[in-house]
């Protein structure tokens, strides 16, 4: 129950950050039993707001008044640390040459401004960049120099994390400290923590969270296992047991999204794939995975705030719109769900529209045209024939899909261990993992009795194992990938007749029986 209420007040404050990548997760932040101590965010406000500046900052309209003029004097007097914590800090206390990258094509040289020494070796813990108050951490530096790098400040900076082989560092610009992280051969993740917020009693979580990972307990004094960068690794590794949850959860929505199309197929007594599933049933497949690639391409996009966020657009197209709608129905009406309709015409409008654009601007929702979002690249999935164009397509008949599968599908993409997935947590290697899942499977037409054996899911003929000599039946099995032995071998010989062979079966395969 402890953990419970810990994992509530981690997501609290990173909700509140909305994190970009992955930085911290809150399975290893109990871990390392860290912790937000609320108690202690009423005094971290008071020394904060005693070195913030009320001055304008020269030359920027902002609405964030409050600012810090030194990076030092913060560490010190709120964070806790030691004048000699921070090397670069002070005459007589300059930075290594070796912490500088030089740039040769750019003429121009990545250097911090200042470095934390590692308390464990004669390493560096992390290294920081202040730059000008005020200015842009996802802008391109302005300067008068005609040579140089055009890169924004961010990615300059994890450039230099990366070429120095240091990858925890802060970005500091007087109104947001950014915490980033750069493994080495990893995507970068980054939180920014606002001074203006830090200073209002709304925003002392967050500064009770800066505490928690920045502060000199965390730094320095804790044991070497639960320090920042133990941390920080760790959550990466939680983070892989998500992706492969969810490469799971993904080919289990690709089922689901198979037998949708079987249903919405009957309907029309074989006339939506029949044509497509005797002469070239790979095109069924796919379809299927185009649109599970086109649900985690919207989802990430929706999480990264890339598309509208105006009322219409949830309202009417939102992919987490239709589950929150999808859930409520499920939660009102379990019973029906398979009798209803209007989800996947819902998904279709919004193919459309992020392939054409729309809105009452051009800027509002550019056209994204595209193969992963092409209406003609699989018409089946709007109901319509190959060779049609949808340009020259009036109205169509969109497949009958039942709402309880499409809730079925979000459902497998958005909730794990029943709490919603955060796909803005989530990088290029860990979308590319789901996309692997499912990978490397075929369409093929049942010609008899199936049924899909894990872990690899691979559908066997129960007729043609039936027919086959009890003897020969694990044989047609292991071929198949599938493990059979001892008691397993023996359940399969005995099994003679249909009605209960199903249920049979799956027993002895799972090993229930």
């Amino acid at each position: 129950m402890t953990n419970d209420i810990e994992t509530w007040r981690h997501k609290e404050w990173l909700g509140l950050l909305q994190p970009v990548g992955l930085v911290v997760s809150p399975p290893a932040l109990i871990k390392a039993q860290a912790v937000v101590n609320r108690g202690k965010a009423v005094e971290l406000q008071t020394r904060l707001t005693e070195i913030v500046c009320y001055d304008p900052i020269p030359n920027l309209s902002t609405k964030e008044v409050l600012w810090i003029k030194e990076f030092p004097a913060f560490t010190e007097q709120v964070l806790e640390w030691m004048p000699d914590d921070l090397v670069g800090a002070g005459e007589g206390n300059a930075l290594p040459q070796q912490l500088e990258v030089v740039l040769t094509d750019y003429g121009e040289t990545l250097k911090p401004s200042y470095a934390v020494p590692d308390p464990d070796n004669d390493g560096w813990l992390m290294l920081v960049k202040e730059v000008a108050p005020g200015v842009d951490l996802d802008g391109v530096e302005s300067s008068e120099q005609k040579s140089g790098w055009k890169a924004t400040v961010q990615e300059k900076f994890e450039r230099l994390l990366r070429e120095t082989n240091i990858p925890i560092g802060i970005l500091f610009n007087g109104t947001r400290l950014r915490l980033v992280y750069a493994p080495s051969g990893e995507s970068s993740g980054h939180l920014t923590f606002p001074v203006q917020a830090m200073c209002e009693v709304s925003g002392r979580s967050i500064l009770a969270a800066l505490d928690m990972l920045l502060g000199q307990d965390r730094l320095f004094n804790v044991p070497t296992q639960r320090r920042l960068p133990k941390l920080l690794s760790d959550s990466r590794e939680y983070q892989a047991e998500v992706s492969n949850k969810l490469a799971n959860q993904v080919l289990d929505a690709l089922w689901e999204l198979l037998r949708g199309f079987q249903i919405a197929d009957a309907a029309v007594s074989g006339k939506l794939l029949g044509e497509i599933a005797r002469s070239e049933p790979q095109h069924i497949y796919g379809g299927l995975i185009t649109t599970l690639m086109r649900l985690v391409f919207l989802l990430y996009a929706e999480d990264q705030g890339l598309m509208p966020g105006d009322d219409i657009y949830q309202r009417n197209y939102s992919v987490t719109g239709l589950y929150e709608r999808l859930r409520e129905d499920e939660s009102s009406y379990p019973d029906t769900m398979n009798q209803r309709y209007g989800a996947w015409a819902w998904l279709l409008s919004l193919v459309r529209l992020v392939y054409d654009g729309g809105g009452s601007t051009e800027a509002y929702l550019p056209a994204r045209h595209g193969q992963l979002f092409d209406p003609d690249e699989y018409p089946f999935l709007e109901g319509r024939s190959q060779e049609s164009h949808y340009s020259e397509f009036g109205w169509i008949e969109p497949p009958r899909i039942p709402d309880g599968v499409i809730y079925r599908v979000l459902q497998n993409l958005l909730v794990l261990d029943g709490e919603r997935l955060s796909y803005r947590s989530l990088d290029v290697e860990q979308i590319g993992s789901v996309y692997e899942a499912i990978m490397g499977y075929e369409v093929e037409i049942a010609r008899g009795t199936s049924i899909a054996v894990r872990p690899k899911d691979v559908v066997v003929n129960i007729d043609e194992i039936l027919a086959a000599k009890p003897s020969e039946r694990a044989k047609i099995l292991q071929t198949a990938d599938c493990k059979v032995s001892g008691k397993t071998s023996t359940g399969i010989k005995a099994l003679r007749k249909m009605p209960k062979m199903l249920r049979e079966f799956f027993l002895i395969l799972v090993g229930k029986k």
